[in-house]
């Protein structure tokens, strides 16, 4: 495995960090503890869920994840000292399951998000903690024709001093954002820096072969300011994993399962699959490997979200650590995605 210090932080994570939004739906608890156990022994040290998981979500399912990787954690509490655990607060939505408070930012949501997944994880603190989106109304989630809409009250300041207690409490050790754009992040770093308090050390957005929107202008903000990219959804849902060309549909497979991805099964997003697949057959790669290695070596890459459902996925997601792509591959995926870009922002 190899590893990165994530942004200003002394954490130390691989670049292959374990995602777990399946672990509750598609995944049970006995897998997910078969994964937990492989990618440890892989020497994956960063997983990542959230307390709305699992996803798609519902009222039956939320907190299970957190509850699988909590009795987990519970068998290995020896080995707590050497993960990076990060979790996220559900940001506004229709989710009014998950509290009897609004669901958004409020110093009061946060305080009782972060209480519910400590006690589900069965742990006493989260090294990353994380906004899943934000409050106001942007452009995330595959959203186009953007609305400017001003009924929202800026109250970073409010949430940057609420997790900073968070911190000198010992409940969190750092916080990062999600689905961000460059001006929240950018934001968010001036109220930090003028205040005297830390930033946001990390963003978790969407970032594949499928969906480089990403390249557009965080990615700098990613390097100047040394706030990393943890890139989410590699595969796109499983396209890039190839398994569902030729209109295949594989069984217990997320979009043959599910409806709520719609941007995912477009005809023309086949067609750009395709083509990738045959950059990578032409170089004898699989194209999972091909797309992750891909993600991998991006320099504003902290660290890679990968899923599985199944261990033979998990294994192949994880080799993908060892594959450094040729210039001649590099180019020949730039060349693709000049001709067809961002299928799936």
């Amino acid at each position: 495995m190899k590893y990165n210090i994530l942004g200003s932080t002394d954490l130390k994570v691989s670049k292959i960090c374990l995602g777990t939004m399946t672990w509750g739906r598609q995944n049970t608890e006995q897998e997910a503890h078969e994964q937990l156990d492989y990618a440890f022994s892989r020497g994956i040290n960063f997983i990542d869920t959230a307390e709305m998981y699992a996803v798609p979500a519902s009222k039956e399912s939320q907190g299970l994840t957190e509850r699988y990787i909590g009795s987990w954690l519970t068998k290995n509490q020896h080995l707590r000292k050497d993960l990076i655990l990060a979790t996220k607060v559900t940001g506004p939505s229709g989710m009014s399951y998950i509290s009897d408070l609004p669901i958004g930012f409020s110093k009061e949501r946060i305080k009782e998000a972060i209480e519910g997944s400590l006690q589900r994880l069965k742990t006493d603190y989260v090294d990353l903690y994380q906004l899943h989106w934000p409050e106001r109304k942007s452009n995330m989630f595959g959203q186009r024709d953007y609305k400017h809409w001003d009924g929202w009250e800026d109250n970073f300041l409010e949430i940057l001093h609420t997790l900073t207690e968070l911190k000198t409490q010992g409940k969190i050790r750092h916080y990062g954002l999600s689905n961000e754009t460059s001006w929240g992040v950018m934001k968010t770093a001036a109220y930090a820096d003028t205040h005297n308090l830390e930033r946001f050390v990390s963003i978790q957005n969407s970032y594949s072969l499928l969906n480089r929107t990403y390249e557009y202008n965080l990615s700098e903000v990613s390097q100047r300011e040394n706030i990393p990219l943890l890139a989410y959804s590699p595969l796109a849902m499983g396209l890039l994993s190839g398994k569902y060309l030729n209109n295949a549909n594989p069984k217990n497979a997320r979009l043959t399962l599910f409806n709520e991805y719609p941007r995912f099964k477009a005809d023309h997003v086949s067609n750009i699959v395709e083509r990738y697949a045959q950059i990578a057959k032409k170089h004898s790669i699989s194209l999972t490997q091909m797309s992750l290695s891909f993600v991998n070596d991006r320099p504003f890459v902290g660290a890679n979200i990968i899923g599985a459902t199944t261990m033979d996925q998990l294994k192949e997601n994880i080799d993908s650590i060892d594959l450094t792509l040729s210039n001649d591959v590099v180019a020949e995926i730039n060349k693709c995605h000049n001709h067809y870009p961002n299928p799936t922002p």
